[in-house]
């Protein structure tokens, strides 16, 4: 496993993190049981990811819990996260309050490294910032969360608004945030003062179903080249990202995308979710691989770069998701 310094919280995190939400839920999503997911994140810690990212919407952070009952706390850095509905007003503090503590409870722990609030739209940023940080401060003053950060909502904020504002306030010492081969706009808007500012990187969304199901891919190239956003030649390819599969570049479709992420400037770590033991050493191994050849680097920005929003289907488990 390779390590870096998450920005200036100072933290050694693996390259890869386990995230336990997503479509998979480590396993619990797919129908396995929780002594099953329990096996699954203990197999991602023996092979050296030391981060684990979850959260009170998904319903792991028992499994999370159960899992890290046994090793030395200081070995593990746990981050989880609370989704505030933006209506609450003055109570949005208690209550994100109550949900760290809720969240202690069932993890099993008397703190937490990271606590993000969760999916936080523009609109909500100031509500955030101004009603819940604050009150978060007081509970990072008593021990019970190490740093606190905050993870967009990706598929209703594709260009990065609220991300743009909070990496600029010292409040946040992580941000989460997508990007992947078809969705680079973070290139240019967040990572640059991210690194200016010294803030931790999370990063989801490296690998979608547009990338992992052919038959997304599909009509979603055929609906940019409609829009002639891409060049038709990519529509009527019969597989349009083949260009990566080559001796000296990728084996699978999946593992070009975690390495387009993995080695971008200004990501620290790279979040994959999984359910099976197999993915799971699969994940780790393309996280670990070399950068893509500088030519299907190119080739990729070149295609891609000027997209935004492209493949960013959340989990309809997701906070928010389906909801006023």
């Amino acid at each position: 496993m390779e390590y870096v310094t998450l920005g200036r919280t100072g933290l050694g995190v693996s390259v890869a993190g386990l995230g336990c939400g997503g479509f998979s839920m480590l396993g619990l999503g797919t129908g396995k049981s929780q002594a099953e997911a329990v096996a699954l994140v203990r197999q991602a810690l023996d092979m050296g990811v030391n981060l684990l990212d979850t959260a009170a919407a998904y319903g792991t952070e028992a499994v999370v819990g159960e899992a890290i009952k046994h090793i030395r706390r200081e070995d593990v850095v746990i981050a989880t996260k609370a989704w505030i509905p933006r209506g609450e007003g003055r109570r949005a503090a208690e209550r994100a309050v109550a949900s760290l503590d809720n969240s202690l409870r069932r993890l099993g722990t008397d703190y937490v490294d990271i606590f993000q609030l969760h999916g936080v739209m523009p609109e909500a940023y100031e509500q955030a910032r101004d009603v819940i940080a604050p009150a978060l401060l007081k509970e990072q003053a008593k021990g019970k969360l190490r740093h606190l950060g905050v993870t967009e909502a990706a598929s209703e904020d594709p260009e990065h608004d609220m991300l743009q504002r909070a990496i600029e306030d010292e409040v946040w010492d992580v941000v989460m945030v997508a990007f992947h081969m078809m969705h680079q706009n973070a290139r240019a808007k967040i990572f640059p003062r991210t690194i200016a500012n010294r803030v931790g990187t999370l990063l989801m969304f490296a690998v979608r179903n547009i990338f992992s199901r052919p038959e997304r891919l599909a009509p979603a190239l055929r609906e940019l080249t409609r829009r002639r956003e891409l060049p038709r030649w990519l529509a009527d390819a019969p597989n349009p990202l083949g260009f990566l599969l080559h001796e000296a570049g990728a084996s699978t479709i999946t593992e070009a995308a975690y390495r387009f992420a993995r080695h971008e400037p200004g990501v620290d770590v790279v979040l994959f979710g999984t359910g099976n033991p197999d993915h799971l050493r699969t994940n780790i191994a393309s996280l670990l691989a070399p950068p893509l050849p500088l030519a299907d680097r190119l080739t990729l920005t070149k295609l891609f770069g000027r997209l935004s929003g492209v493949g960013l289907d959340p989990p309809y488990s997701m906070p928010g998701i389906g909801s006023a």
